[in-house]
This record gives C-alpha cells, structure tokens and sequence, in this order.
C-alpha cells in the first residue's frame, strides 16, 4: 500500500479529509447494514436531536503501524463497550459492538494510505460518533439516529510534543453529580470549552477540575485523565463517578501492575494531597501521556518534582511500555491488539 504524500514528521492535531467515512442509520426502530462513503458531508434537518438538545455521543482511538509493517487498531472493543454506556444513559439505540469494532477495521482498512508509516510518532485517530437526526421540538429522544466514523491522520496533541504542562484549578465544573461525566457525551466537552479558552488566556495548558460537590477532590481535565505518583512509586489515580473512564489510563493501571510490578491504587485524591506527588501526567488516547510539571491553585504553585521538566522516571517506564505494546515492539495482553487484514 502506497501511502499519501503528507509531512509525517510534522503533523499536528487537527482534521484532515481522508478517502472513506462510515455511516449506519437507525431508522423505523433498526440499524441498516452500513456503509463506507466517500462523502464527508452530513446533511439533515434543522431541528434534528442533536442541534436542539445535544444528543449526541462519540469515541476516540487510534490505528499504528508496527515496527513489522502491520497496521493494528488499539482496543476497539472497549470504545465499543464505552460508547454502549453512553448511548444508554442518553437514550439513544446501542450500536451493536461487534459491528462496531467490524465497522472501525473496515474504516482503518479503507483509508490504510493515511495510516503514518512506523518511527514518524504520528498515528491515524478514529473518531466514531452517534446523533439524532430525526427532528425534535419537544424535549424528547430523537425516534432516528446517524452513527458514523471518520478518521484523520495526527500528530501530538500538545503544540511542541512531549513537554511539561502547567495547569490551572478551575473555578468552573466539568461534571455534576449524578450527571454524564463518566461518558463521552459531546455536551460535556461543550461545557468545558469556555474553561479552557479562559485557562489558554490566562497562560495554562489546561484545567484541573475538582469535584463539582465540594471542590476539594481532584477529578480530571476537559479531556484527559489524571495519574500521579508517589515517592514511593506507587501509581494513584482519582476515583470518581463523573470522571470518564479512560481506556489509556485503564490500559495503564494494568501495565503498572502486571508489567512494571508496581503497586496501584484508585481512590479519590484530595487537592492538599496534590502537593505531596512527584510525578503528574495526563492521559488519554490523544496524549497517550503528557506530564504535569506545575499545579496553579489560585496563585499557589505545586511543582512535581520529577516532571517539572518532562517525563518522571515511572510516567517514562509506563508511556515507553504503552507505546511499545501499541507499535508492536512489546507483546501485548490477549484481545489488545486488533489487526486490520
């Protein structure tokens, strides 16, 4: 397969056009078979579900090339399972996920000239989504669905690649109790949009979010979840009903564990224990891992000592394993790889 004439080396995280998309309409009560399609364009009515009320959902994963010339997709299965729970908790129909995980392989494969070639650190992300088309003016489900899936390939996430990031505590809330943090609602990143333009304005990479209940607890970013370490080296992550549940970090809980023999724990983290941590990282498919140097809680600066100016030792060992896994060069646990034949 010959690939696309495109600067891998300088690609940055944005959209760019490829061959194929794949769409599937729920329309009478039933999914139809599905398609690929070369038209990017979606087209339906003014007052469909997802413009009035925002019913809408979607995934992030990624396709690589190996350092063996494969071309692999990372996980699909859980995106699937994912956006199954996102579907439920807004009312809209669960694409079934074998055709799922079936319909991002056939995306990947169709549009494989756009996957970055090994050793560039670019990789081909895979957007699926889900909306309702169907016109609503009461508050109401949609009766019609669009499920469909795009892919673009990107490069890091962050401008500059891997650096340390400064981050703010917001005053603002990205989730309430009881509410739609733990899935990839597209109205929960609309929220946060105003809380990163403000953080962005006022010279930080990003938002840390606290509980919306008592804002005392370490929740997540706009689009990335937390991992801290230790001194000790043992791995902690926030606990929370109304943080997304991250495959990177759930990937990375497991690596820890099982690869690195370190020890691991889950819970919530209060915001007076963020000071006594010497490693921060965000993690997500985009980023994978972006280390934290400096916390900013209201003009009182928390430095994490060893990822002040980049990667800390343990953030290093678990990004390195991670990608490593994912480009083929360490052997990965059952059911994690996905081959596009």
């Amino acid at each position: 397969m010959e690939k696309k004439s495109l600067d891998w080396a300088n690609l940055d995280f944005s959209y760019r056009k490829t061959d194929k998309s794949y769409v599937s309409n729920y329309i009478n009560g039933a999914w139809d078979g599905g398609q690929l399609t070369s038209d990017s364009t979606v087209s339906i009515n003014e007052c469909a579900g997802v413009f009035q009320y925002s019913q809408s959902c979607f995934e992030g994963l990624k396709a690589y090339t190996t350092e063996d010339g494969r071309i692999v997709a990372f996980r699909p299965d859980m995106n699937a399972a994912r956006m199954e729970n996102g579907a439920k908790r807004l009312e809209m129909p669960v694409f079934p996920k074998e055709r799922f995980v079936d319909a991002v392989m056939k995306t990947v494969k169709a549009n494989a000239a756009y996957v970055p070639p090994y050793g560039y650190g670019a990789t081909l992300y895979i957007r699926p989504f889900m909306f309702g088309s169907s016109p609503v003016i009461g508050v109401a489900p949609a009766k019609d669905y669009q499920f469909r899936i795009l892919t673009t390939p990107v490069g890091p996430y962050f401008k500059g690649g891997v650096r340390s990031l400064t981050l703010c505590v917001s005053d603002f809330d990205r989730a309430a109790p009881n509410g739609t943090g733990n899935i990839k609602a597209g109205l929960n990143y609309a929220m946060s949009i105003h809380a990163i333009v403000t953080a962005h304005k006022n010279g930080f990479d990003e938002n840390m979010f606290l509980d919306a209940a008592t804002h005392t607890k370490v929740e997540e970013t706009g689009g990335a979840n937390f991992i801290f370490v230790t001194k000790d080296n043992k791995v902690v992550t926030p606990k929370s009903d109304s943080i997304l549940p991250s495959i990177t970090r759930i990937s990375l809980l497991h690596i820890a564990k099982e690869y690195l023999n370190l020890e691991v724990e889950e819970r919530e983290i209060p915001l007076t224990e963020v000071k006594d941590f010497v490693e921060c990282g965000l993690c997500g498919t985009a980023a994978v891992i972006s280390p934290v140097g400096k916390i900013v809680d209201h003009g009182n600066e928390i430095v994490m000592a060893n990822s002040a100016q980049g990667m800390g030792p343990v953030t290093k060992r678990l990004y390195d394993t991670l990608t490593g896994i994912q480009i083929g060069r360490i052997e990965a646990p059952k059911g994690w790889i996905q081959v596009v034949e």
